[in-house]
C-alpha cells in the first residue's frame, strides 16, 4: 500500500478495536494506521528483512515467516480480521492461502492488481504485457507469480464457500463500484467463511 487514500479506504473496512493479522505487511504502514486511528491490535507477517526492520521501527509486532508454508501456527478464528493486501499474486498456492485466511480470521480482506483494468486489456491487445502503476514490472522481472481479475476472485471465493461482504475497485485513490473489473486497477474484497 503506497497511496495514503487507498490505505485509508481499506482501513475503513476493518472494525474499530479489531485484532488484526496482516499477511505480507510490508513496512507495517497499514497496521500502524489501524493501531493509531482505529484502536486495533495485531501482528504482521513479512518475509523480507528490510520490511521486517521497517515494521519493527514503527512499533509493529512482526513475525518473519514465509506465507508459502501456510498459517498452521495460528488456530481457527484467532483474529477478527486477516489482511492480504498486494500479496496473493506473489504466492504459488493462492487458493490454499485464501482458505487459511478464512480459517484464521472471522473476516478476510484482500487486494491485488486487477489485470482486467481497461489499460491492461489494451496493452495485451497490442501484443505487449502491461506496465502500470499497480503492475510496475516488465514481464521478465516481475515478482508476481500470477495475475488475477476482480471477476476471477468472485468465482474463486464462491467456489471455496466464502461469502463476499463487500467488493470494489480502487483507481487513483477513489473507490470504483460500477464495473470495477473494467474501470479499476486494484481489486478489493471483504469476505467471511460460510459456516
Amino acid at each position: 500500500m503506497s497511496e495514503r487514500k487507498d490505505l485509508e479506504l481499506i482501513a475503513e473496512l476493518v472494525p474499530r478495536g479489531a485484532r488484526v493479522l496482516d499477511l505480507g505487511c510490508g513496512t507495517g504502514e497499514l497496521l500502524a494506521h489501524l493501531i493509531e486511528h482505529r484502536a486495533c491490535s495485531g501482528y504482521g507477517i513479512e518475509l523480507a528483512d528490510a520490511n521486517v526492520h521497517a515494521s519493527m521501527a514503527r512499533g509493529i509486532d512482526v513475525i518473519q515467516f514465509n506465507l508459502e508454508d501456510g498459517l498452521a501456527l495460528f488456530e481457527d478464528r484467532s483474529f477478527d480480521v486477516v489482511l492480504q493486501l498486494d500479496t496473493l499474486q506473489h504466492l504459488r498456492n493462492t487458493e490454499k492461502m485464501l482458505l487459511e485466511t478464512a480459517r484464521v480470521g472471522r473476516l478476510g480482506i484482500v487486494s491485488f492488481p486487477n489485470f482486467a483494468h481497461w489499460p491492461n486489456r489494451l496493452r495485451v491487445a497490442g501484443g505487449r504485457m502491461p506496465v502500470t502503476k499497480t503492475l510496475p514490472y516488465q514481464w521478465y522481472d516481475t515478482p508476481n507469480i500470477r495475475v488475477g481479475t476482480h471477476a476471477d476472485f468472485e468465482v474463486l471465493a464462491r467456489n471455496n464457500g466464502l461469502t463476499i461482504l463487500d467488493s470494489f475497485g480502487l483507481q487513483d485513490g477513489q473507490p470504483v463500484r460500477r464495473w470495477p473489473n473494467l474501470r479499476a486497477s486494484v481489486a478489493v474484497f471483504k469476505f467471511e467463511r460460510q459456516d
